[in-house]
């Protein structure tokens, strides 16, 4: 399967993680291999970068894991393909303008016979690559439009009201774990994916991380994909697995949270049991 992680920290911090030691992590080793991609946020805009690649022995993935830009917030997906050709545009995570700011969306999960369900139109974004997740981004900013419609930034209540019915509508579909931004929050909805222990599907979908750093000299922990800056106190890590032994909690399925410089601010229960 697809891999997710993202990061939210109060001070500028560099992720280091390794992507294909982040596949292996998912039990998909030797298969996650079709493509990686980051996006770091620099204010409202992201400084992205993907390659229809696997991202073992990738020159690029080597230079981000040791000279790669410091963020608040950074998303990032390695791809198991399973809709569309090995290609750039198939590759995530993906990004739109709209409020002048950069939104990035990045999916893990099939969400079959999204092109023809009429509460998931994209509208008047269309997908550039052949993937699901990407029709289901442009579905999601097509509804997020009229909430941007104004100059101000939309209230935490009514984006995430947003996110929860959508969320509802890919879960109809099939997996639905996602992380979104729009430059202010990271939002991240978990809901099911294949087990290693059973080969089944089921949750958790994500799970969560969060650290309080009482020291300034804590030092880099390349597993668990964050190099910590000096001054950083809090960091908030998402990803589809735990990266390592620390204390990583499942997000409940249909689950979604919102996160700030590494803070959780709000989460949300699905309305439904599934």
């Amino acid at each position: 399967m697809c891999e997710l992680l993202a990061l939210s920290t109060s001070q500028p911090a560099r992720l280091t993680f390794s992507l294909h030691i982040l596949a292996s992590r998912g039990g998909a080793a030797g298969t996650t291999h079709d493509g990686w991609g980051v996006a770091f946020y620099q204010g409202k805009d992201v400084a992205l970068f993907r390659e229809p690649l696997a991202a073992e022995g990738s020159p690029l993935v080597n230079y981000l894991e040791t000279q790669g830009p410091s963020t608040h917030l950074a998303i990032s997906h390695i791809r198991h393909a399973t809709q569309g050709e090995v290609s750039l545009p198939n590759t995530q995570p993906f990004v739109r303008e709209l409020g002048g700011r950069t939104h990035v969306f990045a999916h893990n999960g099939d969400l079959p016979g999204i092109e023809s369900c009429k509460t998931l139109a994209p509208g008047i974004y269309r997908p550039v690559g052949q993937t699901d997740s990407e029709h289901a981004f442009c579905a999601l900013m097509e509804r997020l439009r009229t909430l941007w419609s104004e100059d101000a930034l939309p209230s935490m209540d009514a984006r995430l009201s947003l996110l929860a019915s959508f969320a509802d509508d890919l879960r109809a579909l099939g997996p639905a774990n996602f992380l979104y931004a729009d430059g202010d929050t990271l939002f991240a909805h978990g809901h099911k994916r294949l087990q290693s222990g059973t080969g089944h599907a089921g949750p958790p979908g994500l799970w969560m991380l969060q650290r309080h750093c009482a020291s300034a000299d804590t030092p880099p922990d390349h597993q668990a994909g964050v190099a910590v800056a000096q001054e950083e106190r809090v960091s908030l890590l998402i990803a589809s697995v735990p990266l390592n032994n620390e204390d990583w909690k499942p997000l409940a399925e249909g689950e979604l949270v919102a996160v700030r410089h590494g803070e959780l601010l709000e989460r949300r229960a699905a309305k439904t049991t599934e």
